[in-house]
């Protein structure tokens, strides 16, 4: 009995030995493991980031924005999921991949010699320009010196590094930092006069401008500074090395012009009496016509789709009329308009119906393989420069060694189809290509004026036009 009892006990030690040396051998082997060897383990890559139009945000399709589709492909390429922590301010996000709470920061970060010190950047995959910007009609400085107002900038941000720097040739030059701002805080706060000036990189400008023209660039204050990731100098240089890797695969590959193509390519070129006049017109004469859009959508549109359509061809206009022949608010021709069954072009709602299933056709031609945002973009070049001429444009692609089925290479040979070199080995012969270049960036850029006006499908002015009585024939 005594012997029985004794070796329960030694059995009970062996165990408890084997377990305690089990536990301590997987503690060793995870801290041997390299910083992308435990996110591979545990199969998620914690992001920081912050809420913009460039960044993060949720749209209506799910989070979106350059710098979560980015990471999101970072993500894809390592074979783990995305996880999104969102900083209201660059303190915020810095002290979170410094306290181990996230692999890296992805927040459209420039690279500065003061931030090398503390972390690991990526390869840059973005240049943009820092630029001074001040209110439409009011006071224009050329420099520093002639600043009259107040100048705010973000706490902790490359912008207030630069002022640093600047004020070595401008004694006199003062600003304000903030840790409570983001950059559309700032931007607004010029628009309503609360503020002066600020600091804005190009890439925000450039969408900003779409929102508030008004939004006036002083001087430049630094070209060519780059974007890239940060990562912690605590950490091993495993995920920096990945990441380094991936970012020449996206260089190759094209995949990064073609992300930036997504969020940029239609913003190159900006007009001030052009935006400011389409903000006018969505706030008093589209109001009315949101109903007609609404019907004519359906399940299978989204309505400012169409309502961006509409004002690139007629800018909303239902009597609207061209000289070849085109008339009412989707410048149907007379032949399509009687395909369609359409008694009146001059009857607004009946031309948005019209327009809406003569796209609906377009968009049914498309391949289904390629994949939106290409799909939409290439159906929008087809509804304004005919199917076939698109298709000479993809064949020509192909014959040149880009991707049929990827705007960013098919838009570079549209303008191609106004060259008899070109044109006369093509089955539909002459177009003006480069006309369904800007008519798709156009389209696009009120596109996305109209989803961020109307993100709750709320009005944003109530002053209807008088109502339109319609002819009663085709005309």
């Amino acid at each position: 009995m005594l012997n029985k009892l004794q070796n329960r006990k030694c059995n009970r030690s062996r165990f408890v030995i084997i377990m305690l040396t089990a536990y301590i051998l997987a503690a060793c082997n995870t801290n041997n493991q390299t910083h992308l060897q435990k996110i591979k383990a545990k199969g998620e890559l914690r992001i920081v980031t912050r809420q913009g139009p460039t960044t993060y945000f949720i749209g209506g399709n799910g989070p979106s924005g350059f710098e979560y589709d980015l990471a999101a492909r970072f993500a894809e390429f390592l074979g783990v999921s995305l996880s999104v922590i969102s900083s209201d301010d660059l303190d915020g996000i810095m002290s979170t991949v410094n306290a181990g709470k996230a692999d890296l920061a992805a927040a459209g970060l420039t690279i500065t010699p003061e931030r090398e010190k503390l972390y690991h950047f990526s390869p840059p995959y973005q240049n943009i320009d820092v630029k001074l910007v001040f209110k439409q009609g009011k006071y224009w400085p050329r420099n520093f010196d002639q600043l009259d107002g107040k100048l705010t900038v973000l706490a902790q941000s490359s912008h207030a590094e630069l002022l640093l720097q600047q004020k070595k040739h401008y004694a006199m030059l003062s600003w304000h930092e903030s840790n409570q701002l983001a950059v559309e805080d700032l931007v607004e706060s010029i628009v309503d006069d609360s503020l002066s000036y600020t600091l804005i990189d190009s890439n925000d400008l450039s969408l900003q401008r779409r929102y508030h023209p008004e939004l006036a660039i002083a001087f430049t204050v630094a070209k060519d500074q780059q974007l890239a990731w940060a990562f912690s100098r605590k950490d091993d240089d495993s995920l920096y090395q990945a990441a380094t890797e991936f970012f020449s695969f996206m260089q190759k590959s094209g995949d990064l012009a073609q992300l930036q193509e997504i969020y940029y390519g239609h913003l190159k070129t900006f007009d001030y009496v052009g935006s400011t006049r389409f903000l006018q017109a969505a706030q008093t004469r589209l109001p009315q016509f949101i109903p007609f859009f609404k019907s004519s959508a359906k399940q299978n549109l989204d309505w400012k789709l169409l309502a961006a359509i509409a004002y690139q061809e007629s800018h909303w206009n239902p009597k609207a009329k061209s000289p070849t022949g085109v008339r009412g608010m989707m410048m149907l021709t007379l032949p399509t308009a009687k395909h369609l069954g359409i008694k009146s072009r001059l009857d607004p709602k009946q031309s948005i119906e019209g327009g809406a299933r003569y796209f609906e056709q377009i968009l049914k031609k498309i391949p289904k393989r390629i994949k939106e945002p290409d799909f939409t973009w290439m159906a929008l070049a087809a509804y304004n420069v005919g199917f076939g001429h698109l298709e000479d444009a993809r064949i020509l692609t192909q014959f040149q060694g880009g991707d049929p089925d990827k705007w960013i290479d098919v838009k570079e040979r549209l303008p191609l189809l106004r060259q008899r070199k070109w044109y006369k080995f093509t089955r539909h012969g002459y177009a003006r290509g480069d006309e369904p270049v800007q008519y798709v960036d156009n389209v696009r850029r009120y596109y996305e004026v109209l989803k961020w006006l109307y993100d709750d499908d709320e009005k944003p002015g109530d002053n209807p036009l008088e109502e339109i009585n319609p002819e009663q024939q085709v005309n």
